[in-house]
């Protein structure tokens, strides 16, 4: 009887571990492709260029790449405001796309790891959570 009952415990821990494990990199910007092209597309284009003075770029954007943590923001809270690309001033309003932690992380390693970007680390939902609305102000 307690082998059984130890083999549920067990059985039932690796179940909650298989599902709560964390995607690999590649499995992130994987999905990440799909939601950028569901959510993104329409204003910073398939090739992540965005538009002139409209839609700031996101290929070899100096404010994504040395902003990532106000980059999650805009992406966790919406978007407001001056804010400068590449030495071009863009203002406008990104507004909150409703993603969930997993989906902005996602989108996240997918868009540093995109049209020439590189990114070495890796976007999690935890990181995503720490996020606050405070770094917008």
């Amino acid at each position: 009887m307690k082998l059984v009952i130890v083999s549920y415990f067990l059985f039932i821990a690796a179940s909650t571990h298989m599902l709560y494990q964390e995607k690999s990199k590649a499995e992130s910007i994987e999905a990440g492709a799909e939601i950028y092209q569901d959510f993104c597309v329409q204003c910073h284009l398939n090739t992540g260029a965005g538009v002139s003075g409209v839609f700031p770029p996101l290929k070899n954007s100096d404010y994504l790449l040395n902003n990532i943590d106000k980059s999650i923001a805009g992406l966790k809270f919406g978007l407001r405001g001056k804010i400068v690309v590449n030495e071009e001033t863009y203002d406008g309003v990104m507004a909150n796309q409703g993603l969930d932690t997993e989906e902005i992380a996602d989108v996240m390693n997918y868009i540093l790891n995109q049209w020439g970007n590189a990114f070495e680390g890796q976007i999690t939902p935890s990181q995503v959570n720490e996020v606050q609305k405070s770094l917008l102000d």
